[in-house]
């Protein structure tokens, strides 16, 4: 019996005329009857419009599956232009986010960037939670929004999860690298490459990306730069990084100025990034917005760390008694939390690289430097008081 496809993708699939032939194509304007028009690929809709048509439950059909096509067979973005029209409530908001920058800012420590160089820019980890705290009559209002709740229905269904990361890029911020974001995304080539390749394809539906303008940005303040339907390019998770492919996006990639309180949404898959601020006096300030499916989580909770604490003597003897890492490593990975996410990045930043270690590689270190009991019930207490919240 043969198989049709390779269980794994690998660096032989990574080829350039490949995610060529998938990205050098035309949108077709016909195949998105509600959207208002197409700017250098991808897809604008006037927000007042699109709410108009999903008034009615057959409108809203109609607009949630041309969302969902748009997003995974077609450019892989769609831009709401007007989607938070109340333009007071995008300022108030704003300047809670601006008091929360001043806060953190003076009390100093590392706000890491996953795809920049930290330090770079202006960055609140963890905005949704603070902007509650900080301001719940801003929070209501600003979450109220209808086109959030719309386009996050359409792609995830109901039961989604909102998490919400603050950016802002003042005149002279260099531009990211481009990328795929989370969850394969955020990963090494290496680590990718030991998922299957359904899991390539499944990764970009368990999330959506989102933007929301809170300051005009014309193209010279460095919005953000895609290119349309590469998310459809299976290896692209492991071909991001890869020189060729770099200057491939650099060279066919489009940048769409938004108006304040404009929102962009895009696949997870597709290749983008940040672009620089070369304005002399454009703060470009966004809300990005991630929103997960309700499905990413397992039936149980689990104290893994009262695992740990449990079984870790005994696996300091399995190991004195002769047993291999693999041996050791099929228990860790059961017993252990082997995703770092979700944290608390304020805690656990990603400075030296896309993410925070992970409860796994806590024991793994401990088996290797044959740590003590002790020392390992304290580095199991930093690591979670690290993914706390402040409260």
């Amino acid at each position: 019996m043969t198989h049709p496809a390779a269980t794994r993708l690998g660096p032989q699939d990574c080829r350039l005329d490949d995610l060529a032939a998938l990205v050098e194509v035309s949108t077709d304007e016909a195949d998105y009857p509600h959207a208002d028009r197409i700017e250098q690929n991808a897809l604008v809709y006037d927000a007042a419009a699109l709410l108009a048509v999903t008034s009615t439950p057959e409108g809203l059909d109609a607009v949630s599956a041309e969302l969902v096509h748009a997003l995974a067979d077609g450019p892989g973005i769609v831009v709401l232009a007007g989607a938070w029209a109340d333009l007071d409530v995008v300022d108030r908001a704003t300047l809670a986010f601006e008091q929360i920058i001043a806060e953190e800012r003076a009390a100093g420590g590392a706000h890491g960037d996953h795809f920049a160089t930290a330090g770079a820019n202006d960055r609140i980890w963890n905005a949704l939670e603070k902007l509650a705290v900080r301001d719940p009559d801003v929070f209501v209002d600003y979450y109220a929004n209808e086109l959030l709740a719309l386009v996050s229905n359409a792609w995830l269904g109901p039961g989604y999860q909102v998490t919400s990361q603050v950016n802002v890029v003042r005149p002279g911020g260099r531009a990211q690298d481009p990328h795929r974001d989370y969850h394969l995304g955020f990963l090494s080539d290496e680590v990718v490459a030991r998922y299957p390749r359904h899991v390539h394809l499944l990764s970009p539906v368990l999330t959506l990306q989102g933007a929301v303008a809170h300051a005009d940005m014309p193209v010279g303040s460095g919005p953000t730069l895609y290119l349309p339907h590469s998310q459809k390019y299976a290896p692209g998770y492991l071909a991001y990084r890869r020189p060729e492919f770099r200057a491939y996006i650099e060279e066919h990639r489009v940048q769409l100025p938004l108006a304040k309180g404009d929102a962009v949404f895009f696949n997870p898959a597709l290749f983008h990034g940040a672009g620089s601020n070369v304005s002399t006096d454009v703060q470009r300030v966004a809300n990005l917005l991630q929103v997960s499916s309700a499905f990413g989580r397992a039936m149980e909770v689990v104290d893994r760390a009262r695992i740990i604490t449990a079984i870790h003597p005994v696996l300091r003897e399995r190991k004195a008694a002769g047993w291999s890492p693999a041996d050791l490593g099929r228990v860790v990975a059961v017993a252990a939390e082997g995703y770092p996410f979700p944290t608390n990045l304020d805690l656990d930043p990603p400075v030296d690289g896309l993410t925070p270690p992970a409860q796994t590689e806590l024991l793994e270190q401990a088996l290797a430097d044959d740590w003590p009991h002790d020392r390992v019930i304290a580095a199991l207490g930093a690591h979670a008081a690290r993914r706390r919240t402040e409260g």
